[in-house]
Parts: structure tokens; sequence; C-alpha cells
């Protein structure tokens, strides 16, 4: 198979069962405009995300990684009237853009976007004794997967569904020694050291769902806090 058919494929799910809508086509655009970098998920792992929150009746979302807001929009599009996301970014522009972008999408009154690295910004929210989480996506810088696995543990309670993306990038964790220019320095290794932590927590029972299409061949981590 190719990443032709992959995407070819990505493209005919998201015609029949993936609405993106205006809003959402905007946010992409948007972000590219302002330089952001093109790292957002795709259309049908969003709706993904949706679906998850929807299913799990989650009221209270944390995103570690908000880039543009488009993987927000999707999370917050699953709550209900009074549900809450989140989300953490490191990058103050990035931050600035998806605040807008989620404006657009008429959902700013449901997202709170917090400025500053993950590890120093899911501290605080320990600080602060903010009520657990029900549902955690963790899309940010692969190096520190492991600290944002330890910090989300603090953040859930039983019952806490937690999401990581990009966690196979075409094979390049089954090398313990290797590199993915996508991930940066110690991206491979961070990845490796979160399936070491995940295997190892008795609180977690946690799977990996390999994907392919539009971003290629790589992987969906799934956990659920005992």
């Amino acid at each position: 198979m190719t990443q032709e058919l992959w995407a070819a494929v990505d493209d005919y799910i998201a015609t029949h069962l993936t609405a993106e809508g205006e809003a959402l086509g905007a946010v992409l655009a948007a972000s590219e405009r302002a330089g952001l970098p093109a790292g957002a998920i795709s259309a049908n792992q969003g709706k993904l995300l949706e679906l998850l929150v929807r299913m799990h009746g989650a009221r209270r979302v944390l995103e570690i990684g908000t880039l543009g807001g488009y993987s927000a929009i999707w999370l917050a599009r699953g709550l209900p009237s009074d549900g809450r996301l989140v989300t953490l970014e490191a990058n103050a522009h990035y931050a600035d853009v998806a605040r807008a972008n989620i404006a657009t999408a008429g959902l700013a009154p449901a997202v709170e976007v917090r400025v500053g690295p993950a590890l120093q910004t899911l501290r605080q929210l320990v600080a602060e004794r903010v009520d657990p989480f029900d549902l955690i996506f963790i899309d940010a810088d692969k190096q520190n997967n492991p600290g944002y696995l330890e910090w989300s543990l603090k953040l859930s309670r039983p019952g806490t569904v937690i999401v990581a993306d990009n966690v196979v990038r075409a094979g390049a964790i089954l090398d313990p020694d290797g590199s993915d220019a996508r991930l940066g320095d110690g991206g491979v290794q961070g990845l490796r050291r979160f399936y070491e932590l995940l295997a190892a927590e008795p609180r977690v029972s946690a799977t990996v769902i390999q994907t392919v299409g539009a971003k290629g061949h790589d992987g969906f981590a799934l956990a659920f806090v005992l």
C-alpha cells in the first residue's frame, strides 16, 4: 500500500462520515497564514476524538499541545453544554492563533488556552487542585511524553481516558537508538519510555492502535485509568 492510497481512503471516509465544516477548514487556513507548522491531526482523527468525548460522557477535557486549535475544536465539539476544555500550548504565538480560531468556531466560552511549557502548566493545575479530567489528549513534544503521562495521572480519576497521538511514527519506535526528524531530538526515546511507563503502571490498562491515512503510518495510544 502507498501513502497516496492511504490518503485517498482517508478522503473517502471523510467525504462520507466526517463533517469538518467551514469553521475547521478556516482554522487550518488561518494557521497556515500565521506560519504555524502543519502538525494538526487529520479530520478523521479529529472526529474520533469528538466521538470519544461523547461516548465517554466527558465534561472536563485536558489537551496537551494546542498548536492552532484544530484538535481542541474537535474535542470541544463533543462536550455537553456545561463542559470545559483546558488546552496547554508552550508557544505564545500559537496560543494567540488558537484562541482566534476557537472563537471563530464559536467555542471560546468552553475552552481555556494556557500558555507555557506543559510540564510547568501541568504542575500548576495540580497545585490549583483542579477537579480531575475525564479525558486527556496528549499531542505535544514526544521527548516529554513520559512526564506528560505522569502528570496526567495526577490529574485523572478512575475512569479517565488518556489518548496520545504519534506513538508509532512509521515504526521509528522499534529502534532504541533511532531518530525521526518530525519528533525532534530524543523523540523516539521519549516514546519508548512512554511505552515502558504504560506497561509498568498498575493504575492503567492501555493499548496502541496503528493508523494509516493522510498523516502517514502512525498510531494512537489509548489508556483507561483503573
